[in-house]
């Protein structure tokens, strides 16, 4: 079968939105990170969910606070039990429309991906 040769083909990719300047600003990386606070109600449980260090997701999440120019955390100091963070309502709005966003990309991804692999195949047959 001609188009077997494809068949190990995988479509991976990322999404990410950058500054004026082209600096990345959030990706797919600080999406499941949010993601995860918001489930976890705690930076500390997301950061050892996902395997991260604590340190320099909190400065990342600062900086990207700081350019956006809104707060996307609240921080809560705890006592006994310790503190939380959780998503202001800014935070909530920003995931949920990259969630939409990225699920609405997913499908045109897919889509466009098998009219690639339809071309290749077609155009190995010639």
């Amino acid at each position: 079968m001609e188009n077997s040769k494809y068949t190990n083909l995988r479509l991976q990719y990322k999404i990410w939105f950058t500054d004026e300047a082209g600096a990345g600003l959030l990706g797919d990386g600080k999406w499941k990170i949010l993601k995860a606070i918001d489930e976890a109600g705690s930076l500390t449980a997301a950061c050892e969910k996902l395997g991260i260090t604590y340190r320099r997701t909190w400065n990342d999440l600062k900086s990207i606070e700081k350019r956006l120019g809104f707060s996307l955390l609240e921080k809560n100091r705890g006592g006994i039990d310790g503190g939380s963070t959780s998503l202001t309502v800014e935070g909530q709005r920003l995931i949920r429309a990259f969630d939409l966003f990225h699920e609405q990309m997913d499908v045109i991804m897919q889509d466009h991906f098998k009219i690639l692999i339809k071309e290749l195949t077609l155009n190995g047959k010639n």
